[in-house]
């Protein structure tokens, strides 16, 4: 463990990033930062050990209007509520720079309740330029020739202390970020492409994760929706029984029980110790010491009342529309010969959820394809001519054979109401 900064302002490394675990030496080195242009972050969190993720580490470079710049590693767990960091970070005049943005701004309103912006993502950026390599070690090498080490990809960052190789290895997350950020924001000018960039940016701004009922957990897992109602009832008490042993312990879920092995479980209802056991994967500690817990969940599950058993949601339901898939058809062709063109990957360019809502709401003008809430402006201005164009062949052959031409389906069931747009503050994740 290096010296801390509170009794040498030592470094971690060999590029003098300075390790802050007291509030008072947190406090100075803001206060270094008043005249602050950009501000690199990134934070580290547990979610592979514990049951509720946190920040356990905030990694900082910042950039001065002179150009010069100055890293710190801040210890959360040390130094107190930061209130002038988060003053930065929310200023309109310092652009906060980020890879890959989308879960340190949901831990950073989870711990803190800040909402960082103007923001700069270099992995949206990179994807915005037809990059297929987009993680940050593979920019850093393509940019920089740097080789990162992810030997700490999975490190428990909850520990104290903390290794001087893992500090080390916290540094480099922010340290490069100020210049890839210019490097990238220089390619996306010249791309033509920096206007679409600003706009997903500005998506970004205010990501947070939604409240979630924890009751309604068990219907989360992949592989829930395959299982009859009666095991959904077993994998319910089984959830209910594994999240309550994770949070006890404050331990990540799957190191109590992993999701497959609740779901055969809850197929196969075991009754006695021995069933459970021949169950592949069931932890043999957890098999010793709570098997009587599993089972007595599975006891549970096999007593509701067949009237009480649990069931999806019904899904919201279109109407018949026998010319959607065409659509979609003809929507994806338009979108793959534009990013031939544009040489971007198609997912980057429209996602496959929003190229099927155009073939549902099937707009027949601009104005209409504009209002989309699904669409940027940036995707209607590069695609919207064609992908209108595309809808009118389809409707013209619906016409030619003596159907009438398709309308925009209306749902006959309300949807439920959506969490937080994930997929519409985060564009590319799904690409």
């Amino acid at each position: 463990m290096p010296k801390s900064a509170s009794s040498a302002n030592s470094s971690p490394s060999s590029d003098a990033v300075r390790y802050l675990d007291t509030p008072e030496t947190a406090d100075a080195f803001l206060r270094e930062l008043r005249d602050v242009r950009e501000l690199a972050l990134d934070t580290e969190g547990a979610s592979f050990h514990r049951f509720v993720d946190r920040i356990y580490l905030l990694q900082l470079t910042a950039r001065t209007s002179d150009g010069t710049e100055t890293s710190a590693i801040l210890d959360p767990l040390a130094v107190g509520p930061l209130p002038a960091l988060g003053a930065l970070l929310e200023d309109p005049k310092v652009e906060v720079v980020f890879h890959d943005a989308d879960y340190d701004l949901r831990l950073l309103h989870q711990d803190y309740g800040w909402h960082p912006r103007p923001l700069f993502d270099t992995r949206i950026a990179a994807q915005l330029l037809g990059l297929r390599a987009f993680g940050l070690a593979a920019l850093l090498e393509r940019e920089f020739g740097v080789k990162l080490d992810k030997k700490h990809q999975r490190a428990d960052w909850s520990m104290r202390p903390l290794t001087a190789d893992m500090l080390d290895y916290a540094a480099q997350d922010t340290r490069f970020l100020p210049e890839l950020r210019d490097r990238l924001r220089h390619q996306l000018e010249k791309a033509g492409r920096l206007a679409w960039a600003e706009e997903e940016f500005a998506r970004l701004e205010g990501t947070r994760w939604a409240e979630e009922d924890p009751s309604q957990a068990f219907m989360r897992l992949k592989g829930a929706r395959d299982l009859n109602r009666r095991e959904l009832a077993l994998l319910r008490e089984l959830v209910i029984w594994r999240d309550g042993v994770a949070a006890s312990l404050d331990r990540a879920t799957f190191r109590v029980a992993g999701n497959e092995v609740l779901l055969e479980i809850a197929r196969r209802a075991p009754r006695t110790k021995d069933e459970l056991a021949s169950i592949k994967g069931v932890p043999r500690g957890s098999l010793d010491a709570r098997g009587g817990e599993m089972l007595d969940a599975v006891k549970r599950g096999l007593a509701v009342p067949d009237a009480e058993l649990p069931r999806f949601p019904r899904a919201p339901r279109w109407d018949r529309d026998p010319d959607f898939d065409a659509r979609v058809s003809r929507l994806r062709g338009v979108r793959d010969d534009a990013a031939q063109r544009l040489d971007l990957d198609p997912g980057v360019l429209l996602s496959r959820e929003r190229l099927e809502a155009v073939a549902r709401k099937n707009p027949k003008t601009p104005d209409e394809l504009a209002a989309m809430p699904e669409l940027r402006r940036w995707q209607v201005a590069e695609l919207g001519p064609a992908l209108l164009e595309g809808l009118r062949a389809v409707d013209a052959s619906v016409a030619g054979r003596g159907g009438a031409a398709p309308t925009a389906p209306a749902p006959t069931a309300a949807p439920q109401p959506a969490a937080e747009p994930t997929d519409d503050r985060s564009p590319y994740r799904d690409a």
